[in-house]
This record gives structure tokens, C-alpha cells and sequence, in this order.
């Protein structure tokens, strides 16, 4: 059957009960007019728009992408694509790719070849390295690359180079993920599976809009609740998500105010004994710290601090404490916000304390935002090292020394990897000197955007950014690197439960463009950087050749990778790592039976304060957890640093939408994704809007301490005293004589303030006002009806893609594959 996915981004429903394998859909699209007798060949494939890590086959006739396929033997997605999946592709071929190197003379970008534009990046690096040495260079990377372009890019930084400066945009996202597993496991690696959904008889999301972010994850939970023996949803999010329209409990808690209402979860769950005991005493220590932190957190006195019922609170609590099988999610509401770490350790916590780990259903998955933001942490491309060692372990850093030929000096380990803010910091002071950004758009992205743009156009700063099309950063750069991107080169890339897929090579780049992977080679080999036998550093030459080195470095550590292949990846499902000797077809879920990586000698982190973020000393890791346990963490509540107050009354909260993705490099270039949702607009509820006499599509101007937007006024189900903007929206598409008057992007208003522990910028707790600069515009916002942004009032147009946005739907309905 055909369906217009624009308007239905989730498809056809295909119901199954508890404990049942979830039905193949496989989900087609091709360029209209095109018919499938005429595909050359199927290339496959997997996202690169979404953290799920739906498998696909791209379509190629003539040497062009024509359209796409789900896989169905695919464990991830079982054919099933969304809407970014579907029409996604189309932008490979915009004619405003980069297709040629960029270097700036008197003030403007030009055109140049290969060898002026790297040699101009050789030349400077050199000498910045001879001059200040390795922490003048730093690199800001991406969650959109490979695994092993990301393994050569910390080999070339960490090892050849020597700088601590390495940080990806996954910061902005998935950081938090990371450190909370750690603070938790002492290691990062997400415990679940996402075939936990088929087993689990309550899903919790935590400021996880999964609809939106993954959804044909979504989709997995719409069918399970479809069938038979559906699962209780308990949703915590302050907009009415569809998440929330289908939750057996909705918190909306004041955004801010996290820890507290995990404080209040969780001394429900203890005062009425729903723990277990035996678990808790052979598999955790620290539970009498948190046994004595969250009795001071009635529900009476969380619901003040959070402003949502007190009886909604032990409704969630009495949920999450009977449930026979939990499934728990956290994403950007937690991880974004004010004592992000804290937060999400308490979900881990709510875990280990029912003993819910590691069986079916029993799942815990801290989520990431971007596609590949599993492997920058592995491969120590995102203020990592490689293979989750440790940098606070000298025989961790022998080891890489090891592995790369290298004297272990080299490697620098006095302190952390420099994470993104500290390194914007620096480079605002002046010791960082030269920044080479791949992939991402930082100078929309980052927050408190005039800051960021005033740092990057910095004289004294050189800027080197290897991107796909021309974005707000490009504009700032003193050299362009035309990259090539998914379905131009081969490579593989990891998702959140681990699933590790392989993305062939399905078309030529357009132009001069070259694969990310190839131009980190070539500036290696440029830069002549060698081991400790004069053999050049990296020493692969191919995606293949590195992939193999990868798999050495990751022998013996939580994400192994070993018994992983080319070949064995190629034509069935992805493999969730570890994968090895022991696990030849790959690990369903972690920590069964209470074995965690947390052993001193072997971890990744001994922890961190969440309130300071000052890591533990080893010695004080060793004597607190001996025996390699997970480690229960308790947090108090703290206030946030900045909170509404009369001149800025409302807490302002930024995230995604489901048809865009980042800032839109990609999505905008796609045309049933652009016009699904083509400019930024301003979420405000019923009660706020009546107060101040907005109605939806009055343009209104959104103001923080540090700018402002302009943007159309969608009156949903936020709950009051919150106002909600997407943050895909900058300025590279607006119209020049617009650009300086009518400010689109969220993070002109966010600000420069991070989680202490993971470092992670808090995008949801800025102050906020609004006035009205016109009434009456005569058209709604421009937000989705389908969505998160729905309208309260009945008489608006709903939100449709039409016939160019049609995808077929093959249903197996004898459970067979199609």
C-alpha cells in the first residue's frame, strides 16, 4: 500500500504482543516517476539522520541515487524507515554541494586546488607546533562520520599531534549519556537492547520525545501498544509529546527541575520496598546514601519544586516500582538541562536498585542524538580515548602507546580531553590557535551564538572547516574542505544499542569532494607524522585497512569488535558489539548477572562529583569499589543558575522536530522534509498566550539576557510559564536583506553554562520573555500539526506531504520476509 509519510510519519500499524518477534514492514520510496524494474543495483545502507540506525539499500540507476528500501532482516528496524530515511537522500545531490577546496584571500572565499588548500593547513600547523606546540591545534568533530575515520582523526590528534583538544558536537547531545553510564558502570556501553520493547511491560521515556528523535523506534512501541498485553507508558516531558498522548502517566515538570523529581521517583520506590534487596547487596555499594538522600523528597515536597500533582508522582513511582520488566529511555530533557548527570544517574540507579539489568525487557538505554555519536566515544574522537580507556590509568595510555607505535609521552594524559565550551574558551583567550571543524555547524549550534561567531572570526584563530555544503561556519572559515558524505564512501557506524552497521559506497562524490577518511590521510601524510619505527601515522591507507586496526584497538575492551567483518556485515542484519570469541554473533545486552566493566584495573572512569565534576582519584575509586560493582550515586537538588524572574518570565527550552535534523544542512535541501517545517517557530501555552493576547501566527519576538528571534506563535498543550523553540533554524537560507533583522536561530538565546560532570551545554533552562510585533499575520506558525507542536485550534491546515511524499508499505502478515 501507499501512504503519504509526511502526514504519517510513523506508517501502518502492525500490532504483536509481549514476548513476540515484531513483524517485518518494509518501507519503499523512489524519485516520483521512477520504477523499480529500473534500479541498477541496491547499495546498502544505514541512517545517518537519526541515532536508530535504520537499515536501508540505497537505489542507483545511471551513477545517481534514486531512492530507498528497508531491510528487512535488519534486527533494528525490520524494514520499517521514517520520514528523514525516506526523503533524506535527495540532498546528496542539492546543487549547492561543496564540490572544490575554499581559501580565504583578502577577506573572501575562493576557489583553490587540493594542494593549496592543505598545504595552507600543513603550513600553519607546522608552525604552530614549533612555536606553542600541540595545545595550539584543536579538532571539533562530528556525530555524522564513520568509525574509522573517527579512529583516524584521535590517532592523528592524540597520538601524532600530542593535543588534548579533541572534542566532537556530540557534546551538544550525547555527552551525558556517556558520563552518567560511567558514573553508574565505570564504563560507557548501553546496557539495553532495543528489542527490550518487545518484553517490557513499562516503558519510562525521561526527556525523551522518541516519536520525534527515533521514530521508527516509536514505531516498535506503537505496535506493542497495538497488540496484545500493551505496556504502561510513563512519559516525563514538559510538552505534549506523542510520547505523553499515549503515557498511562504524564509529569511535566518545571524544565530545571530533574534530580528532584527523580529524588521523589525514587522515595516512593524505596519507602514502599519495591527493591531488590539481594541484588543491591551483591551487585552495587553506595545504596545507603541514596536511601538517605531522597527521603528528604516526599512527593509533597517534589511537587512543589516541580509543579506537577503529587499523586501523579506516586502513580509514575508505583509503575516503575511494580513493573516485572522496566524499559527506561533519557534523552535531550535530561541531558540538556540543569544537573543533567545527576538526573540520568537516578534513572540508572532506579534500575540497579530493582535489579533490571541485563534480562529481557529489563533494559536501560541512555540515548544518543546523533547517528554515530557511539563511536566518537569509542574510538576517542569526543573528549575520549580509544576503547574506553581510561586517561587517569597508565597502563590504559602504555597500551595505546602500544597499539600505535608510539612513545607513551606522546599521548597527553595530565587531564581530561578538553571538551567543546573549554576549548571555545581557549580559543577566545588566545592559547588555542587553530580549530579544525568536520561536519558540524557550530556557529549555529553552539550556545549564545554572538559569542561563538565573534570567537571564530577571530584573526588570530585559524579556522579550518571540512563540511558538505556551504553553512553559517563555512562563511567564518579560513579554508574549505568539500567533504564527501553517507552513500559517497564506505564505512561503518555503531548506533545506540550498539548495533554496528556497514555503509557501502553507492555513488561517486560530486566534484573535487573526498571522503573524510582520505582527507585525514592526506593531511597525516602531508604533515609527514610517523611512529616509532619512521612507518607513517596512521598507518592504514583504506576504510577497510582501518577498520582492521580499529578491531585491535578495541581487543579486550567492552566494545570489541573482533569478531566483526566487512563481509560478516554485509547482506543481513547489523551486530551489536561486543562481538568476539566468546560473542561470534554479538552481545544482545549488558551486565546479565550483575558482571560489569567496572573492575579499577580495567574501567573506563573512576567518576566523577556531580556537583563539582572533579574526577576521583584512583585511589579513592579503588578503596569505594574493589570489587568492580555499579555504583549507586545519589544527587541533591540544586536550583538552576538561571531561573524566570519578573523582566524574563518564562523558561525557555530548545530541541527538534521530527522532519529536520541539526541545522538543517541536510534536511533543508530535502523537499517533503523542508516544507513539512520551514521556518523556526515559538511554542506557548493556552493560558500564557490568553494572559498576554497571543494568538496562533501573531509574530512574536522571543528575548533572552543575551538576544532575541523573531517567530510565528503556535498556541499548544505546552504546559504554562514554558516556551519551546526548535533550534534547526540559522541563516544560510534566509534572504541576505533579512538576515540581520530577523534572528531565527534558538541559540541566539541559550546560554554559555554546562552540566559540571559531562560537560554538556544547558540548552533548556534559559529565561525568557515575549512581546507581540504583529498581530493578526493571517497564517499559522509554521509548525507541524502531526507532531509535538500540535495545534490546540481545530481549523488549522494540517501538515501533509502529498503525492512526492508517497512511500509503498509491504506488510509480511504470514510473518515471513516480504
Amino acid at each position: 500500500m501507499a501512504k503519504d509519510r509526511i502526514a504519517d510519519p510513523w506508517g501502518t500499524r502492525t500490532p504483536y504482543g509481549r514476548g513476540e518477534q515484531w513483524p517485518t514492514r518494509v518501507d519503499t520510496h523512489l524519485r516520483e516517476g521512477f520504477a523499480a524494474q529500473a534500479v541498477d543495483q541496491w547499495v546498502q545502507t544505514a541512517s545517518i539522520m537519526h541515532s536508530n540506525g535504520d537499515a536501508f539499500d540505497v537505489a542507483v540507476a545511471d551513477g545517481r541515487m534514486v531512492g530507498v528500501r528497508g531491510r528487512a532482516a535488519d534486527r533494528v528496524n525490520r524494514g520499517r524507515l521514517g520520514p528523514k530515511d525516506l526523503f533524506g537522500w535527495q540532498a546528496n545531490s542539492s546543487p549547492d554541494r561543496l564540490t572544490r577546496p575554499l581559501v580565504r584571500e583578502n577577506g573572501e572565499l575562493v576557489p583553490a586546488d587540493w594542494d593549496t588548500a592543505m598545504e595552507r593547513i600543513v603550513a600553519h600547523s607546522k608552525y604552530l607546533l614549533s612555536e606553542q606546540g600541540p595545545s595550539a591545534i584543536g579538532f571539533y568533530t562530528s556525530g555524522q562520520l564513520f568509525l574509522e575515520e573517527y579512529y583516524t582523526l584521535g590517532v592523528i590528534a592524540h597520538g601524532a599531534i600530542g593535543t588534548n583538544h579533541v572534542d566532537g558536537n556530540t557534546r551538544l547531545c550525547t555527552a551525558t549519556a556517556a558520563e552518567a553510564l560511567k558514573e553508574s558502570f565505570a564504563c560507557d556501553g548501553q546496557p539495553g537492547s532495543y528489542a527490550d520493547i518487545d518484553h517490557a511491560d513499562v516503558i519510562a521515556l525521561y526527556g525523551h520525545n522518541m516519536a520525534e528523535t527515533q521514530p521508527m523506534l516509536w514505531a516498535r512501541v506503537l505496535d506493542r501498544m497495538a497488540g496484545d498485553d500493551p505496556p504502561a507508558i510513563v512519559c516525563v516531558d514538559p510538552r505534549p509529546t506523542k510520547v505523553a498522548q499515549y503515557a498511562t502517566v504524564h509529569l511535566a515538570p518545571l524544565p530545571g527541575t530533574n534530580v528532584a523529581l527523580m529524588n521523589g521517583l525514587l522515595h516512593e520506590i524505596i519507602g514502599n520496598d519495591w527493591i531488590d534487596h539481594d541484588y543491591i547487596d551483591r551487585h552495587t555499594v553506595g545504596f545507603d546514601e541514596l536511601r538517605d538522600r531522597v527521603a528528604e523528597y516526599p512527593p509533597e515536597k517534589v511537587a512543589g519544586i516541580c509543579d506537577v500533582p503529587a499523586d501523579d508522582i506516586r502513580r509514575a513511582a508505583r509503575l516503575l516500582g511494580t513493573a516485572e520488566a522496566l524499559l527506561s529511555t533519557v534523552l535531550q530533557g535530561f541531558y540538556q538541562s540543569h544537573q543533567a548527570t545527576a538526573a540520568s544517574v537516578q534513572v540508572n540507579n532506579l534500575h540497579l536498585i530493582r535489579g533490571m539489568l541485563g534480562e529481557p525487557g529489563c533494559g536501560l538505554l541512555q540515548m544518543n542524538g546523533q547517528p554515530t555519536a557511539e563511536n566518537t566515544r569509542e574510538c576517542g574522537a569526543d573528549g575520549d580515548l580509544a576503547g574506553f580507556r581510561n586517561w587517569n590509568n597508565d597502563a590504559h595510555i602504555a597500551e595505546l602507546a602500544q597499539l600505535w607505535n608510539i612513545d607513551v609521552n606522546q599521548i597527553p594524559h595530565y587531564a581530561p580531553p578538553t571538551h567543546a565550551m573549554q576549548m571555545m574558551r581557549y580559543a577566545e583567550q588566545g592559547s588555542l590557535r587553530m580549530l579544525w571543524i568536520s561536519a558540524t555547524n557550530p556557529a549555529a549550534s553552539l550556545p549564545e551564538l554572538e559569542r561563538i561567531r565573534s570567537i571564530l572570526s577571530q584573526d588570530r584563530l585559524f579556522v579550518v572547516v571540512q563540511d558538505i555544503f556551504p553553512t553559517e561556519t563555512t562563511a567564518l572559515a579560513d579554508v574549505v574542505l568539500p567533504a564527501a558524505t553517507w552513500g559517497e564512501k564506505t564505512g561503518t557506524f555503531t548506533n545506540v544499542d550498539r548495533t554496528v552497521h556497514l555503509s557501502d559506497k553507492a555513488v561517486e562524490p560530486p566534484g573535487e569532494a573526498k571522503a573524510d577518511l582520505d582527507i585525514f590521510l592526506d593531511y597525516a601524510r602531508r604533515m609527514d607524522f610517523r611512529d616509532r619505527d619512521s612507518r607513517p601515522l596512521p598507518p592504514w591507507q583504506d576504510p577497510e585497512s582501518a577498520f582492521e586496526a580499529w578491531k585491535k584497538c578495541s581487543a579486550g575492551r567492552p566494545c570489541d569488535y573482533t569478531g566483526l567483518s566487512y563481509d560478516k556485515l554485509r547482506g543481513g542484519s547489523g551486530i551489536q558489539w561486543p562481538c568476539n570469541a566468546e560473542h561470534p554473533e554479538g552481545t544482545e545486552r549488558l551486565y546479565t548477572g550483575g558482571a560489569f566493566f567496572a573492575a579499577p584495573q580495567y574501567c573506563e572512569s573512576f567518576g566523577k562529583d556531580l556537583v563539582t565534576g572533579a574526577p576521583l582519584e584512583p585511589t579513592a575509586y579503588r578503596a569505594m569499589n574493589p570489587a568492580g560493582k555499579a555504583i549507586i550515586k545519589a544527587a541533591r537538588y540544586l536550583t538552576p543558575h538561571e531561573s524566570p524572574r519578573p523582566d524574563y518570565p518564562f523558561a525557555l527550552i530548545t530541541g527538534r522536530t521530527l522532519y529536520q535534523f541539526h541545522t538543517r544542512t541536510k534536511t533543508a535541501r530535502a523537499p517533503q522534509l523542508d516544507a513539512a517545517a520551514p521556518q523556526v517557530w515559538v511554542e506557548i501555552s493556552q493560558q500564557d498566550a490568553d494572559a498576554l493576547n497571543i494568538a496562533e501566527g501573531d509574530l512574536l519576538k522571543v528575548s533572552s539576557p543575551r538576544g532575541g528571534l523573531h517567530a510565528k506563535a503556535r498556541v499548544s498543550g505546552i504546559r504554562p510559564g514554558v516556551l519551546f523553540v526548535p533550534f534547526h533554524y540559522g541563516y544560510w537560507d534566509a534572504a541576505p536583506e533579512t538576515r540581520a533583522d530577523h534572528d531565527r536561530a534558538a541559540n541566539e538565546l541559550t546560554l554559555t553554562d554546562w552540566d559540571p560532570a559531562s560537560k554538556q551545554p544547558i540548552f533548556k533552562t534559559a529565561a525568557a520573555r515575549v512581546e507581540v510585533l504583529t498581530k493578526g499575520t493571517g497564517s499559522p506558525a509554521p509548525a507541524p500539526t502531526t507532531t509535538a507542536s500540535g495545534p490546540l485550534g481545530a481549523d488549522i491546515p494540517a501538515t501533509v506531504g502529498g503525492a512526492t511524499a508517497s512511500a509503498t508499505e509491504t506488510l509480511d502478515t504470514a510473518g515471513e520476509r516480504p
